[in-house]
């Protein structure tokens, strides 16, 4: 078995390459209808993507929208890592943390 770096522990160059490399994983999944592949591989680079940027962009009690979901709208009430914890606007009102690639 390969011993895998975690994301935090990746240049920016290797996260580059991860990314790349789940994109064009997930492109095939999706071609071939492997709806779980694709969403795996999906997810991976988002995550990836939030390790390139910085977490103190982010500022609590700001309000982003939620890419890939629009007029969605998430409210951070801390940060944690790269995950910002909060609630979607006009959602349940249940606290959820979401990677900040994932918000603009």
């Amino acid at each position: 078995m390969e011993n895998e770096k975690r994301y935090s522990q990746m240049t920016e160059e290797e996260l580059k390459k991860e990314i790349s490399l789940m994109t064009e994983k997930a492109r095939k999944a999706e071609q071939m209808g492997m709806v779980n592949e694709f969403a795996v591989c999906e997810r991976k680079a988002v995550m990836a993507k939030a390790y390139l940027l910085n977490p103190e962009a982010f500022k609590s009690g700001e309000i982003y929208a939620i890419e890939g979901d629009p007029g969605a709208y998430f409210k951070i009430d801390y940060m944690n890592g790269v995950f910002a914890w909060g609630y979607r606007l006009g959602g349940s009102g249940k606290e959820e943390a979401l990677p900040i690639s994932l918000l603009k």
